[in-house]
């Protein structure tokens, strides 16, 4: 999935409305941010394959570090522990973004085909949405609809960057989803980990900034 992520973290604003979006942003996509690391690294394989699913070109042959579920759940606590460390706040916020990490796998084993792992070495598992280009496109669409809404319904603009800002991330990220249906596979596996590591990090200070000129309706 890829708005299907965002709406989970848009629609975690009304549990915890004191908490960036950036922060629920970077829980739901945190083994998105880890995996290009990681490939690049050389510790995840991913391949080109044209085909291999009819929503994606990419044959994601071993994540075992940032996709299996097992070290989600790692993440996910680790995630919220440092929340909690630097704020001192307790409450559901932790729950919310380990919950938040972890859904990751929940939504990839959805729509992946047999590759999302269980735990490093483990059986993999996928329901294998991707092999419908109409249905992918239906539910995250569907999905990432009501998340918006959801947000919306919670929050309101301080000033115009509160609605300028916040209306330009929702317009690029389903601009940008089509983009990546629409616009073919990647050159290569280089070009693909390092053009992802600057658009996570550009989407999360983004995300961060618009939410910052917003304000938890009471």
């Amino acid at each position: 999935m890829f708005v299907g992520h965002f709406a989970l973290g848009f629609a975690a604003k009304r549990a915890v409305p004191r908490v960036s979006l950036g922060l629920l942003f970077a829980a739901a996509q945190l083994a998105d941010v880890l995996w290009p690391v990681l490939v690049g690294a050389g510790l995840e394989h991913v391949v080109i394959d044209p085909g291999n699913t009819a929503f994606t070109p990419l044959d994601f042959v071993s994540y075992p570090y940032s996709h299996s579920l097992v070290l989600l759940i790692v993440w996910g606590v680790l995630f919220g522990a440092a929340y909690r460390a630097v704020t001192h706040r307790n409450g559901r916020t932790f729950g919310v973004l380990a919950a938040l990490v972890v859904s990751h796998w929940v939504l990839d084993a959805i729509t992946h085909r047999p590759d999302m792992p269980l735990y490093p070495g483990g059986p993999k598992v996928g329901l294998g949405l991707w092999n419908s280009m109409g249905a992918t496109i239906v539910i995250e669409l569907a999905m990432y609809a009501a998340g918006v809404w959801i947000y919306m319904s919670v929050t309101r603009a301080r000033d115009a960057v509160g609605r300028w800002a916040f209306g330009g991330l929702a317009v690029f990220l389903v601009l940008a989803y089509a983009a990546n249906i629409l616009g073919g596979p990647p050159p290569s596996v280089t070009a693909l980990w390092i053009s992802a590591i600057p658009a996570s990090l550009l989407l999360l200070w983004w995300s961060a900034w618009a939410d910052r000129h917003r304000a938890p309706v009471p």
